[in-house]
């Protein structure tokens, strides 16, 4: 193509709100114009104007295989050549249920959707839906989607008080959402003195991966488990990104923490749109046409998202599992050693777990940060300068210092000794 990054941008701005159709396109806080990818293979992206660059950033997160996969390529072609939409009852989404339900146990039904987002906002409705309450607790540094009741950040009053975080979103959303601190046990506990009887349900990222990389204990998510049933509320774990990615069964199966409803997306449908909200029989059975519960959609279980889902996860192996983290900690290795190297950045450190990792200035006492509260306030600084030689290197990290890394099978020794070269280049 050799079509520039800058006249690319100035003609998108024209037609597109900011340019982008997801904020963090935009490269907002960056000193660079973002780059229009032109295609993909393996572990890396090419751009318009003939770069290519080790993608650490896989669509945020689906592409755990990698771009193009050929197992998953052929799959795809063949549900292209059988149709792309019907709307109506087929068959691939009953196989990827069933692969699914017959892998984790405490998964009994799925009702897949188009996002993330829209697994969450069914999620939410079926949870007020079943227990006839109106109330949400969530937690700050926890991102779940763009969903108006999950656009709230803790206001200034009583515990877990609430205002929105964006403009569009009535005062009324607002007060039915409850937020709390990560870890803090003591504010939910004073939440559910105050509101129990009108708590529907608790969401959280059992391991919060979208405001940066935030380990959260066992013991404070067996507190959640444990409060929410003492109290007749849900607990719901949103796996949109740790789903499929730090297990088959997620952070869910390594913790043996069994969530009411779990959401998924991403992974689940190997890069393309899709979204699933998961858990027991008696549960899914409140939403229509069994239930009371409304929700629908036009391109809900579409099946190109469907087949490369199943294609994806039948990939997913425990073997494969081990030579992705295998590999993740080869390159956290290899960026502590070239952050060690230079002096601009000896004060990073690389948070990992699984497949993911996180760089951020270091804490003083060299702590791992698990809370939005224990952030640095020089993070969107410091990951500012690196992102700029990261990319002059040919090296793409998604393009805001929040936002975590993403490693795939695809990135294989190959790759890595290539990723030397590039950083010491």
């Amino acid at each position: 193509m050799n079509k520039s990054k800058e006249s690319l941008f100035e003609k998108s701005k024209t037609l597109v709100p900011g340019g982008v159709h997801s904020p963090v396109r935009s490269f907002k806080g960056l000193n660079t114009t973002p780059i229009f990818i032109e295609r993909a293979e393996g572990a890396k992206i090419y751009d318009t104007e003939g770069k290519d660059y080790i993608d650490f950033c896989m669509s945020f997160g689906p592409l755990i295989l990698g771009h193009r996969n050929k197992t998953v390529e052929n799959d795809l072609k063949s549900a292209l050549e059988r149709g792309w939409s019907f709307g109506a009852c087929e068959p691939y989404s009953l196989e990827l249920a069933e692969f699914i339900t017959s892998k984790i146990d405490f998964v009994e039904q799925v009702r897949f959707v188009n996002s993330g987002t829209e697994a969450v906002m069914t999620a939410l409705r079926l949870a007020r839906g079943a227990t006839k309450r109106d109330k949400i607790i969530k937690f700050n540094g926890c991102y779940h989607g763009h969903v108006d009741s999950m656009l709230i950040k803790a206001g200034s009053g009583l515990a877990g008080e609430a205002e929105s975080s964006s403009k569009g979103i009535p005062e009324g959303v607002a007060k039915d959402t409850l937020t709390c601190e990560l870890d803090d046990r003591e504010t939910v506990e004073e939440i559910f003195k105050r509101e129990g009887a009108n708590i529907a349900a608790i969401i959280v990222e059992p391991l919060p991966a979208n405001n940066g990389l935030l380990p959260q204990r066992k013991e404070y998510l067996q507190f959640l488990r444990d409060i929410t049933k003492k109290n007749g509320a849900l607990l719901i774990f949103d796996e949109v990104i740790s789903g499929f990615r730090m297990s088959f069964s997620g952070m869910s199966g390594i913790l043996g923490i069994t969530p009411d409803l779990v959401t998924y997306g991403k992974i689940i449908g190997g890069g393309l749109p899709v979204g699933a909200i998961c858990g027991k029989r008696a549960l899914l059975e409140n939403l229509a046409p069994m239930g009371d519960v409304y929700q629908a959609g036009t391109l809900s279980a579409n099946p190109l998202a469907m087949v490369g889902g199943l294609s994806t996860l039948r990939q997913l192996t425990e073997e494969n599992y081990k030579k992705l983290e295998e590999g993740t900690g080869k390159i956290v290795e290899m960026f502590r050693e070239y952050f060690a190297s230079k002096s601009q950045y000896a004060h990073l450190k690389v948070q990992s777990r699984g497949s993911l990792f996180w760089i951020h200035p270091a804490m003083p006492d060299d702590q791992e940060i698990s809370s939005l509260a224990d952030f640095p306030s020089n993070l969107a600084e410091s990951f500012s300068i690196l992102f700029d030689d990261f990319l002059e290197k040919g090296i793409y990290l998604a393009p805001n210092g929040y936002e975590v890394g993403f490693v795939s099978l695809a990135h294989c020794d190959q790759t890595i000794t290539e990723l030397r070269k590039r950083l010491w280049s």
